[in-house]
């Protein structure tokens, strides 16, 4: 978010933050109304195919979700002239460990196959990724205004989905809308501290 706004102003990073989490918040309750509500948690069960058609494909749909902001974040930072650190990288991959484990104990808990999981987070790597690449390409040219909004948006999505999967008394209460209310109160104090 710093980076976002040093690039581009409050307005930009706002805008973005707000439209990543408004996003993630969206497509994650479509998600879960086809039958991916659980598809971060191990303890909770997931439903089969049989059960909800359909659901296999929301939590594949899902779990890329999760897995491209944080490709758009690396491939943005490449922008800056600067290459990606090792500790970023390091980070991203050590983050996504809880997630994915739990993820694939549910998806077998729920009789998916070791081929489908295994291929399903391959699947998902590539594709996360060729997104880093691909918006490192595109974005070359972009206004600072645009990278700004762009970057803000992932760390909108990162921090909705990161409440999302981490914070599990607030998912409780809130269910899924965790997230945005979480980016909501972030960017007001964002906002206070740049006033």
């Amino acid at each position: 978010m710093e980076v976002a706004h040093d690039q581009g102003g409050m307005l930009p990073t706002v805008l973005g933050a707000a439209g990543g989490a408004s996003a993630y918040t969206l497509a994650n309750v479509a998600l879960a109304r086809r039958g991916a509500r659980n598809r971060k948690r191990s303890g909770a069960r997931q439903p089969s195919e049989g059960e909800k058609p359909g659901s296999g494909t929301a939590i594949a749909v899902g779990a890329l979700l999760d897995g491209v902001p944080e490709s758009v974040v690396i491939g943005a930072s490449l922008l800056s002239g600067g290459a990606v650190s090792l500790v970023t990288v390091v980070a991203v991959f050590l983050s996504n460990i809880p997630e994915g484990l739990s993820s694939a104990a549910g998806m077998r808990q729920a009789g998916r196959t070791r081929r489908y999981v295994f291929l399903l987070w391959t699947g998902i790597a590539l594709i996360s990724g060729v997104a880093a690449l691909v918006g490192n390409t595109l974005l070359g040219g972009a206004p600072p205004e645009v990278l700004a909004s762009i970057t803000a948006l992932a760390a909108g999505a990162i921090l909705a989905m990161i409440t999302d999967t981490m914070v599990p008394e607030a998912f409780e209460d809130a269910h899924l809308l965790v997230g945005l209310i979480t980016v909501a109160g972030f960017l007001t104090a964002f906002a206070l501290s740049h006033a």
